[in-house]
């Protein structure tokens, strides 16, 4: 008891009830799980995790869960931001599509002997003006039309997916030049100076956008735990009208929030472009805004733990592609998988909810805290 104190924990059970090990414990309960689901379809259960296990051992398959996962984080970190302040911003799929979009334009036009340590700048750099762009069309919205933000940036994902398939399938846009009757329909492939350099692990195309990633998480976690701005971000989440009477713009904040959360999404797109195969096509997002928004969710607000689901999706998806190939388990498994990871964790933590401990008054006297002050 004296450690789990010493540690912050007041008990075994407090230390339940952190994140960490919330999640810990759901990725485990859907681990066996699914195991068993695969023994149903007739898969060993030691085939199914060796397959898997092949699956995400190889440098490459290491590498490309990397990169789906700083896709996943921006998404998420996005997520957070907008919801600090009392905002869901469920349009991640069709900003993701327009900093992709934008990325990819600018990359085209501008001369590409410009260098890559100008060009992948500019690359992200347009990407998160387009992905704050088509965020703040919602912000408007929601600001001066009073809008719902769940209803408006959900539509406007259908609007922005479906400007990449007019990108791609128009010539006098991104379509790449048509050389005979197979071209197919896509961009044409950026110019070295906008690829995102790898990491340079050997055999991995892991790539500096997972850095960029962890860096946006991080100074997202700095500025909402650590900045006066943070602050004023979680007081007009919690209390719009307590905020105004403190002198809060929160309108300001609100529509600011969201832009940001676009911005950033918009990087995720500008990082699906910018890797290889290096070219915009139609359904350039693959589900990724969806992914980002559970992975935002499921987190209650710790960027850390947000990055751990990340990294858990990103690669669940890439050992499912070898279970499929290697143990002849079906598809749709692996996204019954993801499904039973989000379900144990929204469980946990519904349950952590309804199960917190109140503080007695012996506790309160012993903290100096307030009567009926819930415990964290």
């Amino acid at each position: 008891m004296t450690r789990l104190r010493t540690a912050g924990f007041r008990d075994a059970g407090d230390l339940i009830r952190h994140p960490l090990a919330l999640g810990a414990l759901s990725a485990l309960a859907a681990a066996v799980t699914a195991l068993a689901l695969a023994a149903a379809a007739g898969s060993p259960p030691g085939t199914t995790l060796n397959a898997f296990l092949d699956g995400v051992g190889t440098a490459h398959s290491v590498g490309a869960a990397l990169n789906g996962t700083a896709v996943i984080v921006l998404v998420g970190s996005g997520f957070i931001i907008a919801h600090r302040v009392g905002l869901v911003n469920v349009g991640g799929e069709g900003q993701i599509c327009a900093g992709a979009v934008t990325a990819t334009s600018v990359g085209l036009a501008l001369p590409p002997a410009i260098g890559p340590w100008v060009g992948v700048p500019v690359l992200l750099g347009a990407a998160a003006l387009g992905g704050a762009a088509w965020a703040a069309v919602a912000a408007a919205l929601v600001i001066a039309r009073g809008v719902n933000e769940v209803i408006c940036t959900l539509l406007l994902n259908f609007i922005a997916l479906a400007g990449v398939v007019l990108c791609v399938h128009e010539d006098w846009l991104l379509r790449q030049p048509r050389t005979s009757a197979e071209t197919l329909p896509q961009s044409a492939p950026l110019p070295a100076s906008f690829q995102l350099p790898l990491l340079g692990i050997e055999r991995s195309p892991a790539t500096l956008g997972i850095i960029v990633a962890l860096v946006a998480a991080a100074g997202t976690a700095l500025v909402l735990r650590r900045t006066a701005l943070g602050v004023r971000l979680e007081a007009t989440g919690l209390s719009r009208p307590a905020a105004r009477r403190l002198g809060i713009a929160t309108d300001r904040l609100r529509g600011g929030g969201l832009v940001v959360s676009g911005a950033l999404a918009g990087v995720a797109g500008g990082l699906l472009v910018g890797a290889a195969p290096f070219l915009l096509v139609d359904g350039v997002s693959s589900g990724y805004g969806f992914t980002g928004l559970v992975a935002g969710l499921l987190a209650r607000g710790s960027l850390l733990a947000m990055v751990m689901v990340a990294t858990s999706l990103a690669f669940l998806s890439s050992g499912g592609i070898a279970v499929q190939l290697f143990a002849g388990v079906p598809a749709s498994l692996t996204q019954i998988a993801q499904a039973l990871l989000v379900f144990f964790i929204a469980s946990t933590a519904a349950w952590t909810v309804s199960h917190v401990p109140r503080r007695t008054t012996r506790d309160t006297r012993a903290t100096g805290g307030e009567a009926g002050e819930v415990a964290p």
